[in-house]
């Protein structure tokens, strides 16, 4: 397994799903796992279980992420996992809608690496990961707002990656396809028949199922480690090829 032992590392939205998942991997690796989040009693209750330690914070608010630097000091792994959703087109998206999705889904990225990256610049050392989608790198059906903020996230990484390369600090991109989450088995129980919805949703990737969270957390302790010294700027896509035939 790759290591990150001596390594401070911090998840955003790593109450449940993906983030729960790499704040454990992290924690197995050997790293000192801070686990963020909104919902501070899931927070908390991961932190609990891998030995972590918890802070609330919403990565849309400056003052949030302000105050988590304060208090986690020098950092060597970020993970930018928080993010939220929203189904439609153009047409079924209000700006509201888009204004919700970009808070967090971009602006927070922003929040976060505006306050750690300088710590990281200084010490001419550390990794930043973010937790994009397949969304970012091809289009998907009702999902504007969704594409929209994920398309900018991987242009954010790939921005930051060429500006901090020489600094010591890397940056890469996660981008999955549909992951079976807390919150995805949640919005298959809302269809009449939810077996069948997910096999529509599994069938549209090729290897004809969702991926797991695990899965996720193991691109991304791959791309936090020193294995992964010579990447930076890259769109790791994870999507059991549903973008193969794009």
């Amino acid at each position: 397994m790759f290591s990150l032992a001596s390594k401070t590392a911090l998840v955003t939205g790593a109450g449940s799903g993906i983030g729960a998942a790499i704040a454990e991997t992290f924690a197995t690796a050997g790293a000192t796992v801070w686990v963020t989040d909104r919902d501070e009693p899931s927070g908390r209750d991961v932190a609990g279980k891998i030995g972590g330690r918890f802070l609330q914070v919403d990565v849309a608010r400056e003052a949030d992420c302000e105050a988590a630097a304060r208090q986690v000091g020098a950092l060597d792994v970020l993970v930018n996992n928080a993010g939220i959703g929203h189904v439609g087109t153009l047409l079924q998206t209000t700006g509201a809608d888009l204004d919700r999705l970009y808070a967090v889904n971009v602006r927070g990225v922003f929040n976060m690496c505006k306050v750690f990256l300088p710590g990281m610049v200084a010490r001419k050392a550390g990794v930043i990961v973010n937790l994009a989608s397949i969304g970012a790198v091809v289009g998907v059906r009702d999902r504007l707002a969704y594409c929209t903020t994920k398309f900018a996230v991987a242009g954010m990484t790939k921005a930051m990656a060429l500006d901090h390369a020489r600094d010591g600090v890397r940056v890469n991109c996660i981008c999955p396809g549909r992951v079976a989450t807390p919150f995805v088995q949640a919005r298959l129980q809302e269809y009449p028949d939810p077996a069948a919805a997910y096999r529509e949703m599994a069938a549209t990737q090729a290897v004809g199922r969702m991926g797991q969270p695990a899965e996720i957390a193991a691109a991304a302790l791959y791309l936090a480690s020193d294995e992964a010294a010579f990447v930076t700027g890259t769109e790791f896509i994870i999507d059991g090829g549903f973008s193969a035939g794009k």
